[in-house]
């Protein structure tokens, strides 16, 4: 499959487990046979990794490639952890013991909770930073939308906000995508 397939692909298993988030913490945890919305964000967040192959080659696009990848690589964590959450059932006890466990370890707490997952945003924000120029509508999207999907989740706990944000984000995305395609810049 082509890395830009894989890229949409990751876009769309991505936003949809957002709009999945936005339900509330009872949707994530009533679902069944298994967690859909940390399975598509977890495959989600792998796939974004594409973007790192789709794009101009530069110092910048290498940074933001480690970054990237760092970041995806804390999706994996926290959907871990989350999957831990949801095996916890209807056990609400359980599940708030173990997070107070992981709130109380920084180890776990910033590199898979807090920090690690922003730095998937940041990464891709920054390969949408090589396009400023060039296509400045689409690069602001994805450069706003990053920071909005955090606060809005963190700082205003509001699912509707960081829907939209995420969409913004998402849609910035798909936009250099094709625009990069269609400006016929080399592709790996």
């Amino acid at each position: 499959m082509k890395p830009k397939t894989l890229c949409v692909i990751g876009l769309i298993f991505f936003v949809t487990s957002y709009i999945m988030f936005a339900q509330g913490s009872q949707f994530a945890h009533a679902q069944k046979p298994i967690d859909f919305a940390h399975w598509f964000n977890l495959i989600g967040a792998l796939l974004l990794i594409s973007f790192n192959y789709v794009f101009p080659k530069n110092t910048l696009n290498s940074i933001a490639s480690v970054v990237t990848i760092l970041g995806a690589t804390a999706h994996v964590g926290l959907c871990t952890i989350d999957f831990i959450m949801w095996g916890y059932g209807n056990d609400d006890i359980g599940r708030t013991e173990l997070s107070d466990h992981i709130s109380n370890t920084p180890s776990i707490l910033y590199p898979f909770v807090i920090i690690g997952p922003s730095l998937l945003f940041i990464g891709l924000s920054l390969h949408a930073w090589n396009f400023i120029k060039k296509n400045p509508m689409s690069a602001l999207m994805v450069i706003i939308g990053a920071p909005a999907v955090g606060i809005s989740y963190f700082l205003l706990n509001d699912g509707t906000y960081m829907v939209l944000s995420c969409i913004l984000f998402a849609v910035g995305l798909g936009l250099l995508l094709y625009k990069n395609g269609k400006d016929k810049t080399e592709l790996v």
